[in-house]
């Protein structure tokens, strides 16, 4: 990824409207400098209102959206990716990302092509996909010959992803984490996450934000106070000690994902 990734996003899901634009410009101002949305969250002009109005440098933000599955139609996805960018009102998506793969429809191919040629046209810098297997990302390599920058997948301590952080180390693609802190779960209750928190005198938050630190994603949580947005965006400098890292690493669990959202089978829309 040529771009510059921070240590951690902040995600915009369901921060709409002007309230939307008014928490997406704090977080600005307390120093987030990528900011995630997507086509199906609806709030690309909330983020782009929210960049456009902030006093942060332009060339200094990250403005991410995605690629849904209805859209994977090569023809359709060149059109989708322009609506997006123009919706935010920028001149150009610094990360572009395919939502989901959608095997069964075997699109994804096509909508990575069209991804190639909106960042040779200029109007993405960087192109990714969300929520992608080795097998698809294999595909993509064998059939363009362009690997993804970034690969965003659920990943937290219920579901530690092991074996995909070191496929993407391995071949360069920066993994990105959503619902980091494990959202409608027990994650930030649990005993052992509670435990090491007081250890660290952090909340369990911000324990489980070092977390993904220590094991090199970069989380993107969502906030709307701008206490608990400064609170996140400083958790990743905690340093657990190894042991703490293992056991909350421990808490995998093979059904730790936090709905039906196995990427071989999910279909998005």
């Amino acid at each position: 990824m040529t771009l510059d990734p921070p240590a951690v996003g902040f995600g915009t899901y369901k921060l709409n409207g002007l309230a939307g634009v008014a928490a997406i410009g704090t977080a600005l101002e307390v120093g987030y400098r990528l900011l995630d949305s997507a086509m199906n969250y609806e709030n690309e002009g909330a983020v782009g209102a929210a960049v456009r109005a902030s006093s942060v440098p332009r060339d200094e933000v990250i403005v991410t959206s995605k690629l849904p599955g209805r859209h994977h139609a090569y023809e359709e996805a060149v059109v989708s990716i322009e609506e997006s960018l123009l919706r935010t009102g920028l001149d150009h998506l610094d990360l572009h990302l395919i939502h989901w793969p959608n095997p069964s429809r075997g699109l994804y191919v096509e909508a990575w092509q069209a991804l190639i040629d909106a960042q040779r046209r200029g109007l993405v810098r960087e192109i990714g996909v969300c929520n992608f297997l080795p097998e698809h990302l294999d595909r993509l390599e064998a059939e363009t010959g362009v690997l993804p920058a970034v690969n965003q997948i659920e990943l937290h301590p219920y579901f530690p992803q092991v074996e995909a952080l070191a496929e993407h180390r391995a071949r360069g693609i920066v993994t990105q984490a959503w619902s980091p802190l494990g959202r409608k779960s027990d994650l930030l209750v649990n005993p052992v996450v509670t435990e090491v928190a007081q250890q660290h005198d952090v909340t369990p938050a911000e324990a489980v934000l070092a977390w993904h630190a220590a094991v090199g994603t970069l989380p993107l949580p969502k906030a709307t106070s701008a206490e608990r947005q400064r609170q996140n965006l400083a958790a990743v400098e905690i340093v657990l000690d190894p042991a703490a890292v293992d056991r909350l690493t421990a808490l995998g669990r093979p059904d730790g994902r936090l709905f039906d959202g196995d990427p071989a089978v999910r279909i998005e829309d």
